[in-house]
């Protein structure tokens, strides 16, 4: 049962892409397909950045598979497309501003305020990961780590439970965050908007709290202990420094929804929503970044002190290599090999939107590697829009979010001394319950 598909594959490969790369000149693409996703796999593998991975392998697959005097201009077309410099740039500021938001330590202001705010440890502890989340930094689980611990030895929790509330929390907020990497790219490869996207992860979202609160709460009572009434000039301040660190994901948020409501009746005019093309994503960051070095009065050292640092460039550069990964598959013809094998029924569309980005998740373990592969390959079976684009994203990214050598996941353990094992008892469960409500969405919505 298994020997036909691979065989057919082969066929596929050979009758559809090798006659025109023999006559080339270019190695079997069987081959050439092979060769550079082992070493996509070895580079990940060795913890190489994704970005360099993605620029690489991008490289060797053109190398092998397409007539070299043709990919100067593939990759120059490329770089100058506006989708690609608006979402690389949007990139860039992001992860600026995430940066900075940890420098000026406004990120703990935003935490240790609503933690005042919320006296019921669990709803704390259901919203202190997610606001840290905010920041879209490798490993950022680790910086609600401490946070979490404080509040969850109130309820006595055990330390697997404190491992998967904090990973699993920390998640919940980025399928449905304006400025979150994965989410723009992902708008971007499909040619529609994230707001579309946003709407249809609802839903799943929703469901992905209920699961994470069931889940880790279950049985757990809230401790009954006998507290003063906060103060109100107190409960006040609290509240007032809350809206003020804030603020800049706010002004992003709002920017970027206002842009792409404006930019509906515009799409009739010029033939395309400017929000397709990353432009609403970009200008929202400048906003949020405008605010916060407005409301933290920042020095210029300051400001300058994350441009030192390699994460920004790397998490860029991956931006960037994505969509040079992109068309470099959709030159080879990779995609018309899978659209022939849905065709031909051997294969259903809907197992390989949501089988092959979830592997690809946990195997790069980061949900830019998911997409990022993923969506250019399987862009041949379905015509993209939010509704494929929205299966394709949540597919990826509860691959990454449960990956062993996921980074957030694996400092969490490390935080909490606890076992990938014990810590799995309740992550695969939610993984199962919240993808099973991303494939109703898809079905039924």
């Amino acid at each position: 049962m298994v020997k036909r598909p691979i065989r057919q594959l082969s066929v596929l490969l050979r009758t559809n892409v090798q006659k025109e790369a023999y006559r080339l000149g270019i190695i079997d693409p069987v081959i050439a397909i092979i060769i550079s996703f082992c070493i996509l796999g070895t580079m990940l593998y060795k913890r190489v950045n994704l970005g360099l991975t993605l620029n690489a392998t991008a490289l060797i697959l053109a190398l092998l598979a397409l007539s070299w005097q043709d990919i100067p201009a593939l990759i120059y077309t490329t770089t100058v497309g506006p989708i690609t410099l608006a979402v690389t740039l949007a990139t860039f500021i992001i992860m600026l501003l995430s940066q900075l938001y940890k420098e000026t330590g406004y990120i703990n202001r935003l935490s240790e305020s609503l933690s005042n705010i919320i006296e019921n440890p669990k709803i704390v502890l259901c919203m202190l990961p997610a606001v840290i989340g905010f920041l879209p930094v490798a490993g950022g689980a680790l910086m609600s780590a401490p946070l979490v611990d404080g509040e969850a030895e109130k309820l006595g929790l055990s330390t697997e439970k404190k491992t998967y509330i904090n990973l699993w929390f920390r998640h919940t907020v980025f399928p449905v965050y304006p400025l979150s990497q994965v989410l723009i790219l992902t708008a971007a490869l499909a040619a529609t908007t994230v707001p579309a996207i946003i709407l249809r992860q609802v839903p799943v979202v929703m469901v992905m709290i209920v699961v994470g609160y069931l889940v880790g709460f279950w049985k757990v009572k809230r401790p009954e202990i006998a507290e003063e009434p906060k103060k109100e000039c107190g409960i006040n301040a609290d509240l007032r420094t809350f809206l003020v660190a804030f603020s800049p994901i706010l002004a992003s948020i709002v920017v970027a929804v206002a842009l792409s409501i404006i930019g509906v009746p515009l799409e009739g005019i010029i033939g395309l929503n400017p929000s397709q093309l990353g432009f609403d994503i970009l200008v929202a960051a400048c906003v949020g970044l405008v605010v916060l070095i407005a409301i933290s009065r920042m020095n210029w050292s300051l400001f300058l002190k994350p441009l030192k640092s390699w994460g920004i460039y790397g998490i860029t550069l991956s931006a960037y290599g994505a969509f040079v990964l992109g068309s470099v598959i959709r030159a080879t013809g990779i995609s018309a090999i899978f659209e022939a094998l849905v065709t031909s029924g051997t294969v259903d569309a809907v197992l390989l939107l949501t089988i092959v980005p979830a592997v690809l998740g946990v195997l790069t373990a980061s949900a830019l590697g998911g997409v990022s592969i993923g969506l250019p390959i399987l862009g041949g079976l379905i015509a993209l829009n939010s509704k494929t684009a929205s299966l394709i994203y949540m597919s990826a990214y509860l691959g990454y979010v449960i990956s062993p050598t996921h980074l957030c996941f694996a400092f969490t353990a490390e935080y909490f001394k606890c076992p990938f094992g014990k810590a799995y008892k309740y992550a695969i469960p939610s993984f199962i319950a919240t993808f099973v409500a991303a494939l109703l969405v898809y079905f039924l919505v």
